[in-house]
C-alpha cells in the first residue's frame, strides 16, 4: 500500500514547538529548546509514569553519572539536587528520589508545564494540531511525541484474555505490597521481572520467577570463573563505556546514537539485541533468598482453574493466585492512540516504530520522536536516561536550524504566541 505524504508548513500558529509528555525526555527537550529561545509548550503530568507505573522499592538501574537530566547550562544535575536537599550521595539511587529529582528539575528548568492532557494530534492546514482534554487546541509547526513506554507494555497471547485482577503487567503497579501472603507466578527474567520478584518477595508474597532461560546476572562473575584480582577490575573499569549500555565492545558504539543512525537497518538492529537482551543488575541477587526460580520451561498455555490462573508447561500445571507479568515493552506508536489515522499512515515505520532522520524527525516533517520509539533508528542509548541528553541537544539543533534556513528564506517562523483556541464541535 503506497504511503500518504502530509507536508506541514508554518501559518497563524500558537507556538512553534510542542512537547506531548513531561517524562525526562520531554523535560529536557523543552529544558534545552527554551534555552535556545524556542517558543515550545509542553503537555504532561511531570514525572507520572514513573510515579504511577513503577514499584516503590525499584532502584535505578542506570549509574549515578549517567541519570541527570538535561539542561545546557548543567545547573540542575542529580549532584545540584542532593547538595540543595542536603542529602548524601546514594550508592543506589531509590525510584523515589528519582521522581522527587524529576519534580525538583521541572520546577526549575521547565516550570510551565502544562497538566492538561493531549487527546489527539492531527495534520492541519499545513501544521499540527493538538487537542486537549479540556475541549481546547493549539496549533505548531512542529510536535515532539516523548510519551516514553506508556501503552507500549507487552502481554505474551497465553494471558491475552485474563481479567487484570488474576493477570497484570508490571506496569500497571507502583505498590506490590498488596500481593502480600499470596502465591504470585512472575513472568520474565529481565530486570523489571526480577527486581518486581525481589520487591514482591520483600513484601511477604509467595513468589515464583518463571523464565525461558536462565538469568543472566549483569555485574556478577559467572559460576566457575577465575577469581577477580586487582588488575582484573582495573582493565575492566579503563574498557567500560560511559553509560554501560551493552556489552563491551559494542557499548562503545553505543555511546553515538548519531553514528548509529547511520548504520543499516539489519546491523542496528543487531546492535539492539545484543545490548538490550535480558539480564538482570546483580545488586537485585540478595532479594533472591526466598524467591523460587522456574527457568527453562517454556508456557504452552494458561487456563482459569477457580480463582487461580493455572499456567501450564509441557509436563504439569502450575497454579498461581497471581500472574505478574515482566515481559517488558513493544513500540508500536498505534497504541498510544494520539496520532490520527492519517497522520499515522503517513509516518514511515520499521515495525511498530517511527523511522526517524536528523533530529529525531520523522517522514512527516515537523514530527519528532523522541526515547523509546526512536530505539530502532538510533540505537539503545535511547531506551536510557542516559539517551535524554543527545536526544534534547539533537533536537534543538534541528529546530534552530531549520528556523535559521525559513528566516533565511524571508519566511516567518510562527504569529505571535496566543492562547489554545475552543475546539469547534
Amino acid at each position: 500500500m503506497r504511503e500518504r505524504t502530509l507536508t506541514p508548513v508554518r501559518s497563524e500558529l500558537n507556538c512553534e514547538v510542542v512537547i506531548v509528555g513531561a517524562g525526562p525526555y520531554g523535560l529536557a527537550a523543552a529544558a534545552n529548546l527554551k534555552a535556545a529561545h524556542v517558543d515550545v509548550r509542553i503537555f504532561g503530568d511531570p514525572m507520572s509514569f514513573w510515579r504511577d507505573h513503577m514499584p516503590r522499592g525499584m532502584k535505578m538501574r542506570s549509574g549515578w553519572n549517567v541519570t541527570h537530566l538535561s539542561d545546557p547550562g548543567k545547573r540542575y544535575t542529580l549532584n545540584h539536587y542532593v547538595d540543595q536537599r542536603g542529602y548524601p550521595t546514594p550508592k543506589l539511587l531509590p525510584l523515589e528520589d528519582f521522581i522527587d529529582y524529576g519534580e525538583w528539575f521541572q520546577e526549575r528548568a521547565v516550570p510551565d508545564v502544562d497538566m492538561r492532557k493531549v487527546t489527539r494530534v492531527t495534520a492541519d492546514n499545513g501544521a499540527f494540531r493538538v487537542d486537549l482534554d479540556d475541549g481546547s487546541y493549539i496549533r505548531a509547526a512542529r510536535v515532539v511525541m516523548a510519551t516514553g513506554l506508556e501503552h507500549q507494555e507487552y502481554r505474551p497471547e497465553e494471558f491475552a484474555e485474563f481479567p487484570r485482577e488474576l493477570v497484570s503487567h508490571a506496569v500497571e503497579h507502583s505498590d506490590l505490597s498488596k500481593f502480600r501472603g499470596r502465591r504470585v507466578g512472575v513472568v520474565g527474567r529481565g530486570q523489571s521481572a526480577c527486581e518486581s520478584a525481589a520487591i514482591l518477595s520483600q513484601a511477604g508474597a509467595d513468589v515464583e520467577l518463571i523464565a525461558r532461560g536462565e538469568i543472566t546476572w549483569l555485574g556478577l562473575p559467572k559460576p566457575g570463573a577465575a577469581p577477580d584480582t586487582y588488575w582484573r577490575k582495573k582493565l575492566r573499569h579503563w574498557l567500560s563505556a560511559p553509560t554501560g549500555v551493552g556489552p563491551f565492545p559494542v557499548s562503545w558504539l553505543n555511546e553515538f546514537p548519531g553514528l548509529g543512525r547511520l548504520l543499516t537497518q539489519s546491523l542496528r538492529d543487531k546492535l539492539n539485541t545484543a545490548s538490550l537482551g535480558a539480564g538482570v543488575t546483580g545488586w537485585v541477587k540478595p532479594g533472591f533468598e526466598r524467591v523460587r526460580i522456574n527457568a527453562g520451561k517454556p508456557i504452552v498455555g494458561a487456563r482459569l482453574d477457580g480463582d487461580q490462573v493455572g499456567v501450564v508447561f509441557p509436563n504439569e500445571v502450575r497454579h498461581y493466585d497471581h500472574v505478574l507479568l515482566g515481559t517488558g515493552y513493544r513500540i508500536d506508536i498505534s497504541k498510544s492512540g494520539l496520532l490520527d489515522p492519517a497522520l499515522l499512515a503517513a509516518i514511515r515505520r520499521i515495525g511498530g516504530s517511527p523511522e526517524l532522520r536528523i533530529g529525531f524527525e520523522s517522514s512527516v516533517p515537523g514530527l519528532h520522536f523522541l526515547g523509546a520509539s526512536a530505539v530502532r533508528s538510533y540505537g539503545p542509548l535511547l531506551r536510557f536516561i542516559a539517551g535524554s541528553d543527545f536526544a534534547a541537544r539533537a533536537l534543538t539543533r534541528t529546530v534552530t536550524a531549520r528556523r535559521a534556513s525559513a528566516r533565511s528564506r524571508g519566511r516567518g517562523v510562527i504569529a505571535t504566541p496566543a492562547l489554545a483556541k475552543p475546539a469547534s464541535r
